[in-house]
């Protein structure tokens, strides 16, 4: 059983730390089991250490005797040494603007696409699944388009696909922001009355107080909530009504969407909500305690390469258009920025 273990303060402390495999080991092995090393299969504590091969090997008779710290994490069967892996998670949860796909394999000395298909499953790590707490308090609501900005379209697909607020094919996500606290976002479908108020229900406690603005779709919530609107077109600011600290939310996550992801497929769009959603709720920490509370979701994860490309079998379905190869990236569907 690993008591203490030694976490690094910055990047160069983390790249120099982890260039030691028994480092790395020695971390998740703190991290995973605290109280001693534990069979992923059988749960047995009996397991015996093969230094040679940094494996256990469990007594208990069962078809995977032998298992490693990577076992039933998210980051199983990936030939990237954990070294690197560590790193990445440490990049990436401390990079404010975010970091492409092409910044870490050139970081790491490792292909774009592996570095790309560890992004999405280091945010798969950074997903908080199910909510663990009600927002309560003070709570903003607001949605926002992502989508390609009208001016960087030719004049006939800008005439095409923009009518009346926000082109008609942009993505839709739905922001709920807890006043000093957290924020929860959702990509919705639609901005219907339906839609968006079953999502604030499920994520807000009764009672709170709700500040919105003048949207149709948020009439109704004052039966639940102490709901409050601000007209926009009036003032941005009524008292303690507005909704600037979600919109401050939305400046955060465009600058990601715009200047370093460039590309964001609808498909991905939740993954990147998610990172940029840990981000901020853990921006009161430094970048060590980021760094740990992102380990904490590395056990009971996985995403495979087939998953994360949208097939869940060996090829598409019959009748469906093979897409064509791209040197670029690993999928060829629409950009959303």
């Amino acid at each position: 059983m690993i008591q203490h273990v030694h976490f690094p303060e910055t990047l160069w402390e983390a790249i120099t730390w982890y260039q030691d495999e028994q480092n790395c080991i020695d971390t998740l092995v703190a991290m995973r089991w605290p109280h001693g090393v534990q069979c992923p299969h059988c749960g047995s504590r009996d397991a015996r250490y093969m230094p040679d091969y940094r494996r256990w090997r469990c007594p208990a008779d069962h078809p995977a005797p032998q298992f490693s710290v990577r076992t039933g994490t998210v980051i199983e069967s990936s030939r990237v040494p954990l070294g690197k892996w560590l790193v990445a998670i440490w990049m990436i949860v401390n990079a404010k603007n975010g970091i492409s796909s092409h910044e870490i394999h050139r970081a790491l000395g490792i292909t774009q696409k592996t570095a790309w298909f560890m992004g999405h499953r280091i945010r798969l790590m950074l997903q908080e699944g199910s909510f663990e707490r009600l927002l309560g308090g003070e709570v903003e609501v607001d949605e926002t388009f992502i989508g390609g900005k009208a001016r960087n379209m030719h004049s006939s697909v800008r005439a095409r696909r923009i009518t009346g607020r926000g082109p008609a094919d942009k993505e839709i996500v739905l922001g709920l922001l807890e006043r000093g606290g957290i924020v929860r976002v959702e990509h919705v479908g639609n901005r219907k009355k339906w839609t968006l108020q079953r999502e604030v229900r499920a994520a807000v406690a009764a009672g709170s107080a709700l500040y919105s603005d003048d949207l149709a779709s948020y009439e109704g919530l004052q039966r639940d909530f102490a709901h409050k609107t601000v007209n926009h077109a009036i003032r941005y600011v009524d008292g303690r009504v507005h909704t600037n600290s979600i919109e401050g939310f939305w400046a955060l996550l465009k600058r990601c969407l715009n200047r370093t992801w460039v590309s964001v497929e609808p498909f991905h769009l939740f993954r990147y909500l998610d990172e940029q959603a840990y981000r901020y709720n853990e921006r009161h920490g430094n970048d060590s305690d980021r760094f740990r509370r992102a380990l904490r979701g590395l056990v009971g994860r996985r995403l495979t390469y087939d998953q994360v490309r949208g097939k869940t079998g060996r090829g598409p379905k019959k009748g469906t258009p093979r897409p064509r190869r791209r040197r670029s990236s690993p999928s060829n569907a629409r950009p959303v920025t």
